[in-house]
């Protein structure tokens, strides 16, 4: 597997859903999602054009090619799992949740989402007691802020 910094995985992730959303994608468009400048995003193309993850031309439209797809898909996996995790499991706050998933999908290994994602079906499937729990876990996370 080709190797990508934390920076390279958020733009190829940033694509990914940018095309989920438009048939086609911009440079512009992925500046204005990363909250980042124009030249930074052509440098990143750059360099994922190299490592073959997409396709761009200068000034064109810009495509995932299904190296990159594939690549962007686990990442964009990852971070829905530990969002979840975080907002639904944790009950933490979403702008929270999306910010800590951003960060966690970067340094979770496929084992530890994997077992997450296991435990989170485990309490969906069983909801014996979960609504007990859920509710005890907040009156104690709220004793606890005093």
């Amino acid at each position: 597997m080709v190797e990508l910094s934390h920076s390279l995985e958020d733009y190829l992730e940033a694509i990914y859903i940018i095309s989920i959303q438009k048939k086609v994608i911009r440079v512009k468009e992925i500046a204005e999602f990363l909250n980042v400048k124009t030249p930074s995003v052509v440098d990143a193309i750059s360099k994922l054009q190299e490592k073959q993850l997409v396709v761009h031309e200068k000034y064109g439209y810009l495509n995932l090619t299904k190296k990159g797809l594939d690549r962007a898909k686990a990442i964009y996996k990852k971070h829905e799992g530990v969002f979840k995790f975080l907002n639904q499991f944790l009950g933490m706050d979403k702008e929270i949740s999306e910010k800590d998933a951003c960060g966690i999908e970067h340094y979770i290994s496929k084992d530890t989402l994997n077992r997450i994602v296991k435990f989170m079906e485990f309490i969906e499937t069983n909801p014996k007691g979960y609504l007990a729990w859920f509710k005890e876990f907040n009156d104690y996370l709220e004793v606890a802020k005093k």
